[in-house]
C-alpha cells in the first residue's frame, strides 16, 4: 500500500507498506536519494510489516527543506507514528544508519531494535575518507576518465544519471556485474537532491567531528545489529568505535559490497530475521 504521511511544514512524505507482522521501518541512504529497498522489502515482508519512505525533498517526497538532521528525525517520527504501533524496529542503510541512530536517541521508547547496515560509524571522516576516495578510483578502472570528466561540473539530467551510475558501480564487490547492478539501481532514476546532500553531509560531519555522536551512543540501549559488507569501499574500521561503544550491539560481516542484500540476499535476510525474531517484537503495542 502506497500512502503519504504529513510532516512538519506541510511536507508530504511518500511511504509504502507491505507484508504483515511486527513493524520494520527502512531508512534509505544518501543523503538526497530515494527509497531503493524493493529487494529487502520483498525478502523481509513475509515476517514483518515493512514500511519504506522517501525522505524530505527526495524522490517522491518533493517537499522543500529545511534539510537538517533534526528535521529528518522529526520526519522519521511522523512515519513511525503512521505505523499505528510502537515500538518499531528501524533499519538504516549508509546515511540512513546515522538517521536511525539519531532517531533511537531522540525517541528510545519508540524503537525496539536497530539494524545498522553499511554505515560509516561515528569517527571523523578524515580517518577514512581518503581511503574511500582512493578505492572508488581504483574500482572504476577504465571508466575513471569519464567519471573525472563529469565530476565538479554542471550536468544535464542524463549526465547526472550517468555520473550516479559510475559512482555507484564502485559499491558492488563483483566487477563483472557492478556496472549492471548500478544501472538497475538507477532505474527509474528519481534524481539526487544535491542541496539536501550537501546540507546533511555537512551537519553529519560537524556532529561526528565534535565527538557528540560517540558520546551519545553510549546511552543507546536498544538491541543493535551492525551489518558490514566486507568489500565495502568505505573502510569497515570506521565502524569499530561504534560497535565498541554501543551497550547492546552484535556485528556481522558478509562477503559483499555496500548493498549486502544484493550480493548476499540469503545471508542478509537470515541475519535480520534471526536478530529481530530471536528477541521478538512482542511488547504490548501502544499508540504512538
Amino acid at each position: 500500500m502506497t500512502d503519504t504521511v504529513q510532516a512538519d511544514g506541510g511536507a508530504a512524505l511518500w511511504t509504502r507498506r507491505t507484508g504483515s507482522g511486527p513493524p520494520l521501518v527502512l531508512c534509505h541512504g544518501g543523503p538526497g536519494l530515494w527509497d531503493y529497498f524493493d529487494e529487502p522489502a520483498a525478502l523481509l515482508d513475509g515476517a514483518f510489516t515493512v514500511v519504506r519512505w522517501d525522505q524530505r525533498g527526495c524522490g517522491r517526497s518533493p517537499s522543500p527543506g529545511p534539510y537538517t538532521i533534526e528535521q529528518s528525525v522529526a520526519d522519521l517520527h511522523a512515519v513511525v507514528r503512521g505505523t499505528g504501533r510502537t515500538p518499531v524496529a528501524v533499519l538504516g542503510h549508509s546515511w540512513g544508519g546515522l538517521l536511525a541512530l539519531r532517531y533511537a536517541l531522540a525517541h528510545p521508547d519508540h524503537v525496539s531494535h536497530l539494524v545498522y547496515v553499511s554505515g560509516v560509524g561515528v569517527d571523523p571522516s578524515a580517518t577514512w575518507l581518503p581511503d574511500f576516495l582512493a578505492t572508488v578510483r581504483a574500482r572504476l578502472g577504465p571508466r575513471l576518465p569519464r567519471f573525472d570528466e563529469l565530476t565538479g561540473r554542471e550536468r544535464t539530467p542524463a549526465q547526472e544519471r550517468e555520473f550516479a551510475v559510475l559512482q555507484w558501480s564502485a559499491d558492488f564487490a563483483d566487477p563483472a556485474t557492478a556496472y549492471a547492478q548500478a544501472e538497475r539501481f538507477a532505474t527509474p532514476f528519481l534524481g539526487v537532491n544535491r542541496d539536501c546532500h550537501a546540507a546533511l553531509s555537512r551537519q553529519t560531519d560537524e556532529y561526528v567531528d565534535s565527538g557528540a555522536a560517540l558520546a551519545a551512543i553510549m546511552d543507546l540501549h536498544a538491541p543493535t545489529l551492525i551489518i558490514d559488507g566486507a568489500q565495502d569501499i568505505r573502510p569497515r574500521r570506521s565502524v569499530d568505535s561504534l560497535a565498541r561503544s554501543l551497550p547492546n550491539a552484535h556485528r556481522i560481516s558478509l562477503d559483499a559490497g555496500h548493498m549486502p542484500w544484493v550480493e548476499q540476499p540469503a545471508a542478509f535476510t537470515a541475519a535480520v530475521r534471526d536478530f529481530l525474531l530471536a528477541d521478538p517484537l512482542t511488547k504490548a503495542p501502544s499508540r504512538p
